[in-house]
């Protein structure tokens, strides 16, 4: 695919500007500037509704190598702002691959620049932190760029959970069609030691703006998935009398859906819960401790995190940019059960009294590291010692 010579800008807050290659959608958008590590997976963080409002900055020196394969997406369709690569490459190989990066992101209004100094834009975001930014492949101004930036809302305060979530309640295919069982070093998810079927049980999700992957591998590791709106109440999810609860991953500030708090509070007391990513900052909420935003945020698929209670150390893949403050969790009664080694933010809690805890990173990967794959496996074993009782 030819080059294009039409030029694109990146514009931030303080008003520094980029500009290079347009591709992607021909339109001007407005959003918070942040950056992901990962060196594969851009269709997975492209479709990533945790990514709404967000301008990603991929360190990756190529991308669109592989084209977009249909099958491999997280949600809907592309949920960032803008898209920000040094080079997009011009061929897709991938036999799998239905279609361009650039075709993907024209169909979806995304605008993309290629050609610019993308580590001078992640080292400005880790000084200065995250930054106001407007993209634009229009025929625009570097003043007025600016200027669109900085009358960004940002993120703080704003629920962007309901632009994510689901319109109504459902169960993620039923006729388990997503998820193939299998077998992985000689262990079959679907059988007891003794080869007798294990049980499934049913598991509300709640999303606040949930991958995919992560209803394949709950469906997977042995639960039938109901999918619930992030403004479900209790009493909504009581109604299908579900074994667990889980709690996704979303978009924004995890103290605007306060909606969820509430909600989250009283399903801690009745059911097993899991959380992740948003799920996790939620339940932080619900029990009385507060979140806040990181400089940077942690995006990529290469974070340290040492679990305190056995020592063991995981990479995991991350997405956020607000964290749970370990004093005010412990205060509340939690056990922080794990750290960053990067920065020593909270990364996973557990309650003393109640089979509920949650992780701030995405154990579904896709793509990333399958170190934290074992925390559906302790989510389903939690299910079935409390259903046994």
């Amino acid at each position: 695919m030819a080059k294009t010579t039409q030029t694109g800008i990146i514009a931030f807050e303080d008003g520094t500007v980029f500009r290079g290659r347009a591709f992607g959608a021909v339109a001007t958008n407005v959003g918070e500037a942040c950056f992901n590590t990962s060196m594969t997976g851009y269709q997975e963080i492209l479709t990533d509704p945790s990514y709404f409002s967000q301008i990603v900055t991929m360190t990756a020196v190529q991308v669109g190598n592989y084209g977009i394969c249909a099958d491999d997406v997280e949600s809907d369709g592309p949920k960032v702002k803008g898209f920000i690569v040094r080079e997009v490459s011009p061929v897709a190989s991938n036999w799998r691959s239905s279609t361009s990066i650039q075709e993907y992101l024209a169909a979806a209004g995304i605008p993309g620049i290629e050609g610019v100094d993308t580590r001078a834009i992640t080292k400005k975001l880790r000084v200065f932190g995250a930054l106001k930014a407007c993209i634009s492949t229009e025929d625009i101004s570097d003043e007025e760029a600016v200027k669109l930036a900085q009358g960004f809302s940002g993120l703080e305060g704003i629920d962007f959970v309901k632009e994510v979530t689901t319109k109504k309640a459902y169960q993620w295919d039923p006729e388990r069609k997503q998820s193939t069982p299998f077998t992985v070093v000689g262990t079959d998810l679907r059988l007891n030691e003794d080869k007798t079927p294990k049980p499934r049980f049913k598991v509300a999700a709640m999303d606040f703006g949930a991958k995919f992957s992560i209803y394949r591998k709950l469906q997977h590791h042995g639960f039938d998935v109901h999918v619930f709106p992030a403004t479900a109440s209790a009493d909504e999810i009581r109604a299908i009398k579900p074994d667990g609860v889980f709690l996704s991953n979303g978009p924004g500030d995890p103290s605007a859906v306060d909606y969820a708090h509430k909600t989250v509070k009283e399903l801690i007391q009745e059911f097993p819960t899991f959380g992740i990513c948003l799920g996790h900052q939620i339940i932080t909420h619900a029990l009385g401790a507060k979140t806040f935003k990181l400089k940077f945020g942690h995006r990529g698929a290469n974070q340290p995190v040492k679990n305190l209670e056995t020592g063991k150390v995981s990479i995991t893949a991350q997405n956020h940019g607000f964290a749970s403050t370990r004093e005010e969790l412990e205060q509340a009664g939690a056990i922080v059960t794990e750290i960053n080694l990067n920065d020593d933010t909270v990364e996973g809690l557990r309650l003393k009294d109640k089979p509920v805890f949650s992780v701030q990173y995405h154990p579904e990967a896709a793509p990333g590291p399958n170190d934290a794959d074992a925390l559906f496996v302790d989510f389903y074993n939690m299910v079935a010692k409390h259903t046994a009782q």
